[in-house]
């Protein structure tokens, strides 16, 4: 009895003790709060799904500049030469204008000490010769002139002795005329006086006397014949005679003339030797000023390619690299083909620089920490190299200001921000793989409407 007693006393402790455990376990007998947690968080999420999301687009950059000149520069030899002396060292930093190497002539073309010298004193004997050559010039322009005078004086005196002799043959003319028709009387009273003879109405003496007469007219009228011929002879030797001197001053001035125009030439030929000359002594002086290697801006000595004294230099061989001291920073980025039209000219962008510690929220850009503003300067319109298109982004002067660390070279990551929507829309865009919104910027739009009022 009494052992089955205890025993269902242990049982029946163990029993309470069972009910006590599982009543500690299950809390079946506590009121349960899981579906007001739940309705919590499903208000929770529902309004974080309603919160703004900016869209973005992030690209991998690097720090560069906007202006070519700012950037890195190589410096080269514009002619070959033999290093004399070093003026700086890597690291040094240099103003526009200082030297920065010395180098000596390695042709034998230029070697000459003397060389602008001599071209000088070859410049003035040129120009000596030209003005000898126009001396004789003048000197030939004064002979065909003194030509043309004596020709003009002498056809004058031939001209007067032609008219001379044309008057002289016009008085001939007239005493022959004269000369015919006293022959033609004195034949006609001989030819009477003969009849009356033949009749013995005359004399023997006077028929004499008429045929004396008709024999002296007759030879008046064959001297006059003589005398009318050699008139008219020596106006065809006057007229003969002017044309000799004519042609024999026309001889001389054509000589004259030839000799002035070959001394022009030759002036001509010398002028442009001297031109040739005036060349060799600005290209020799110009020369002789790029011995001396200057700095074209001022900036920072890097990247020496050369080194010690002698060492030859082949033309446009570089030297050294400047990085200008004062620069206009930029970012250089790439971007997908697909996210090129998304991106417009003074849209807006958040910058994080290598080294510069940064908390990023990307889709609330007003809670991010560390980054920096900018906005996009340039978009080019070609494919590059690697598949994608460059932009170039410039510093937001409304935001701050970029620190002063930046080198050129530094990594940079963009962060383009687009459109703002619900985070369940952004939620939903990505998982279907839709491409952001595609929109403008308010300043972009300002300035086609602008230029849609100008048109």
């Amino acid at each position: 009895m009494s052992i089955d007693f205890i025993n269902n006393d242990i049982k029946t402790e163990c029993q309470q003790n069972d009910l006590k455990a599982y009543k500690n376990i299950y809390l079946i007998e506590r009121k349960s709060n899981v579906h007001k947690w739940l309705l919590g968080t499903f208000i929770v999420v529902a309004v974080i799904l309603f919160l703004p999301w900016t869209q973005n687009i992030k690209a991998r950059g690097m720090v560069t500049t906007l202006k070519q000149e700012q950037r890195p520069q190589e410096i080269p030899t514009v002619i070959p030469g033999r290093v004399v002396k070093w003026h700086v060292k890597e690291g040094d930093f240099v103003s526009k204008g200082d030297t920065i190497i010395q180098i000596a002539e390695i042709k034998d073309d230029y070697l000459d000490p003397k060389l602008l010298e001599r071209t000088k004193e070859q410049l003035t004997a040129k120009a000596q010769a030209v003005e000898s050559y126009k001396s004789k010039t003048g000197t030939a322009e004064q002979q065909v002139e003194a030509l043309k005078l004596g020709l003009e004086l002498k056809i004058n005196d031939m001209n007067n002795k032609i008219n001379q002799q044309v008057q002289k043959i016009r008085s001939d003319s007239m005493d022959l005329l004269a000369a015919i028709n006293d022959l033609n009387i004195k034949n006609e009273q001989f030819r009477r006086q003969k009849v009356m003879y033949d009749s013995g109405l005359v004399s023997l003496v006077q028929l004499e006397q008429r045929n004396q007469a008709f024999q002296e007219s007759s030879a008046k009228k064959t001297s006059a014949e003589i005398k009318y011929n050699n008139a008219r002879q020596e106006y065809l030797r006057l007229q003969i005679e002017r044309n000799g001197e004519i042609q024999q001053y026309l001889e001389k001035i054509s000589k004259a003339e030839g000799d002035r125009f070959q001394v022009i030439s030759q002036i001509q030929t010398t002028q442009g030797e001297i031109s040739k000359l005036e060349n060799q002594y600005s290209n020799y002086t110009i020369r002789n000023g790029l011995y001396t290697i200057t700095a074209p801006q001022t900036g920072q000595i890097v990247r020496a390619e050369k080194a010690g004294i002698g060492e030859i230099l082949k033309d446009g061989e570089m030297i050294v690299e400047i990085v200008p001291s004062d620069i206009d920073y930029a970012i250089e980025m790439f971007v997908r083909p697909v996210d090129l039209p998304l991106l417009a000219r003074g849209q807006k962008v958040r910058l994080l620089f290598d080294g510069f510690p940064a908390i990023v929220f990307s889709g609330w850009p007003e809670a991010s920490y560390g980054t920096f503003g900018g906005e996009v300067a340039a978009i080019e319109n070609s494919l590059s190299s690697n598949g994608s298109y460059r932009i170039l982004i410039r510093e937001d002067t409304s935001d701050k200001q970029w620190p002063n660390q930046l080198m050129m070279g530094t990594g940079a990551q963009g962060i383009a921000l687009l459109k703002n929507v619900p985070i369940w829309y952004e939620l939903w865009r990505n998982i279907n793989g839709f491409p952001p919104e595609y929109y403008r910027p308010k300043e972009d739009k300002d300035k086609s409407g602008s230029d849609k009022k100008k048109n």
